[in-house]
């Protein structure tokens, strides 16, 4: 058992059992043992890799389609903002590709939103030519126009699990057990969050919670709402929470999420509905292969191929098919946008 599982242990014992939102808080961001705050997770060296890492096509195409939802909105000075930047890669190539949009980089400013202290060493040496300004929340954000990307933010944010009784819920906690840290069932009760899911889930189904997300969401839907804006929501999981689907993961293989506390990434599918039902915008829902495919990526990727040859050839076609087939992140990872009512949705979400 890792030191700080020992410290969890300890607590259940003289407290009793705890969320599994609270057990996620603890693995992710304890100040000392914290899985975000002790390492750089990210790329092919780390415990799993994303969308950035894997093309740069990725981060081109979602700037360009920021930016032209920025000029159908009137061009205006704006907040260009990321949540859980990873090492920066995502917003280093949003930023590269939207240089020649005329007036756009003289409009904005550049926020993150990053709790990890490494991170944000590794953000800073990524963007060290921009002048970048952290946040440790979203609330922090500018009241103004808000312009906004979060890739595989939402996934890592702490999730409850209920299980569906009769009319109501057990919760499933985190409890000792024989074999050490694992789950167990609170007593039937009703839960007001999950009212609006009695209807649609069947006897012992579990729904995911995430306890964070209505304020986020309500929160940059009223800044879009009140300044104008654009929030593209990039992440794995489906239309509506159903199942379990909490896991984690250390080098890039799935692993027992109670085996290592604090030296695994833990994770969980996004509830789309969820989201979009949080913010006061329009939204619209696609798949991520629809989205880059509508945006162009094949004509880019054949664009880039052109100068690649060997083994940069293969890792580059890998990478296109990577982000886009059915069997790979295409139909698996959904981008959510958010905008204004008046407002047309940005390019590839139609």
């Amino acid at each position: 058992m890792t030191p700080l599982g020992d410290i969890l242990i300890a607590r259940i014992r003289a407290t009793g059992p705890i969320t599994l939102a609270d057990y996620m808080t603890e693995c992710l961001l304890h100040p000392r043992y914290g899985y975000y705050t002790t390492r750089d997770p990210f790329g092919t060296a780390g415990d799993f890799i994303t969308a950035p890492e894997i093309s740069q096509m990725f981060g081109e195409l979602l700037g360009l389609a920021l930016a032209q939802s920025w000029l159908d909105q009137g061009s205006p000075a704006f907040t260009l903002a990321e949540l859980g930047p990873g090492r920066g890669t995502l917003m280093a190539d949003v930023l590269r590709a939207t240089r020649s949009v005329p007036g756009l980089h003289a409009a904005m400013t550049v926020h993150l939103v990053e709790a990890s202290p490494i991170l944000r060493s590794r953000q800073q040496a990524s963007l060290s030519t921009y002048d970048v300004q952290w946040h440790a929340s979203v609330h922090e954000l500018p009241q103004a126009p808000l312009y906004l990307v979060a890739n595989e933010f939402f996934d890592a944010l702490p999730i409850r699990q209920f299980q569906r009784v009769d009319a109501g819920w057990r919760e499933r906690l985190v409890t000792l057990t024989a074999d050490g840290l694992g789950f167990g069932l609170t007593a039937p009760a009703p839960v007001a969050a999950l009212a609006h899911r009695l209807g649609d889930t069947p006897q012992d189904t579990i729904v995911e919670y995430c306890p964070a997300v209505p304020a986020i969401l309500a929160d940059i839907g009223s800044r879009i709402t009140n300044h104008g804006g654009t929030a593209m929501i990039i992440d794995y999981g489906d239309r509506i929470s159903n199942g379990d689907t909490f896991q984690a993961m250390k080098s890039n293989a799935f692993a027992n999420p109670f085996s290592n506390p604090g030296e695994a990434d833990l994770t969980a599918h996004v509830d789309f509905a969820a989201l979009a039902a949080a913010s006061p915008t329009a939204h619209a829902l696609t798949t991520q292969g629809a989205f880059l495919t509508r945006l162009g990526i094949t004509s880019r990727s054949e664009r880039l191929a052109r100068t690649l040859v060997g083994s940069s050839l293969q890792s580059h076609l890998a990478a296109t098919r990577r982000l886009t087939h059915d069997q790979e992140m295409g139909t698996l990872f959904k981008v959510l946008a958010l905008f204004p009512m008046a407002s047309p949705p940005p390019p590839g979400m139609t």
